[in-house]
């Protein structure tokens, strides 16, 4: 059974439509996760799940609880860390935690909650002094402190460096292993491809398609991108992208200069043909190398356009 069922969402803000019809279903324990461009409805979506935004129409059910009836209830069910998040500058990391966990009843201890975000050598901090990546992990141990059944991270990761992202992955992966269901959005392609269970991609106010990663990368095309770079000069690429186009397993063949960009569904074998020609002429392969497809493949094709302000 679902633990988050929303259905035929809509929002308006006076002229402007936010979210035009959203439908999904979350089952205990996934990992979701939401992208799209700016503007899509991402955080609107996120903002009416969580109560802080009633939907013009449409229906969302908690646990099988709904907002209209079990608001209290729902309230004790969920966890959200939001893009702006509301913490004491001037209290410690412990005390924040201290003070959010006497809002409920059932919490988790501040030791464990300090040990899931890595900040127990940080605990005496006060918030004013932390790092960025420190306090994107207290948002969401404030988030987590309720010991909810669902968390919503919207954009945790936004504005970190690479090595505090990836504490932030950690987190993600363990709230999994506890088996806690998390609602993500995110800018990061590589990010939903690495936690997701599934991704739903929302663009202008609707899901434009909702699978695991591998599947949607998967619906795109089986083709790969090989690149291939001769140490030879351009006529030695052009020689060899002239051999590539008739070669039975190319697709398609690309030259700029030096460098040769094919597309095939068999790598392994077109590789055995280039590599056996270039061999054959004596001409230096130099780099060469095979892209896999992507999420952010996947992005394009259904948006028509990478990520917009």
């Amino acid at each position: 059974m679902a633990i988050l069922e929303v259905v035929h969402l809509r929002k308006t803000f006076g002229s402007v439509t936010a979210v035009e019809d959203i439908s999904f279903s979350v089952e205990p324990g996934e990992v979701f996760t939401i992208i799209g461009p700016n503007g899509a409805g991402k955080t609107t979506t996120l903002e009416m799940i969580e109560g802080l935004q009633p939907p013009d129409s449409g229906s969302i059910t908690v646990g099988g609880l709904n907002w209209g009836k079990d608001a209290d209830r729902i309230k004790f069910m969920i966890g959200v860390q939001p893009q702006s998040s509301a913490m004491f500058e001037l209290l410690t990391v412990r005390e924040n935690l201290d003070l959010f966990a006497s809002f409920y009843p059932d919490p988790l201890s501040v030791e464990q909650a300090l040990q899931m975000v890595s900040l127990t050598d940080h605990q005496g901090k006060r918030v004013k002094s932390l790092s960025g990546g420190q306090r994107q992990r207290l948002a969401i141990g404030l988030g987590m402190i309720s010991n909810p059944a669902i968390i919503f991270l919207d954009e945790p990761t936004t504005g970190l460096d690479p090595q505090a992202r990836r504490n932030i992955w950690d987190i993600v992966l363990m709230l999994k292993e506890l088996g806690k269901t998390t609602i993500l959005t995110t800018h990061y392609m590589e990010e939903a491809e690495k936690l997701s269970d599934r991704v739903c991609i929302v663009d202008q106010g609707r899901v434009v398609t909702l699978d695991t990663p591998s599947a949607l990368i998967g619906q795109l095309t089986k083709e790969r991108e090989i690149r291939l770079s001769l140490m030879d000069g351009e006529e030695a690429a052009k020689e060899t992208e002239l051999l590539a186009q008739s070669v039975d397993t190319v697709i398609r063949a690309e030259r700029e200069g030096a460098d040769i960009r094919l597309w095939t569904e068999h790598p392994e074998d077109t590789l055995y043909s280039l590599f056996g020609f270039t061999k054959e002429r004596g001409y230096r392969v130099d780099q060469v190398s095979i892209r896999e497809m992507t999420l952010e493949d996947v992005f394009i094709s259904f948006t028509g356009k990478e990520w917009r302000d």
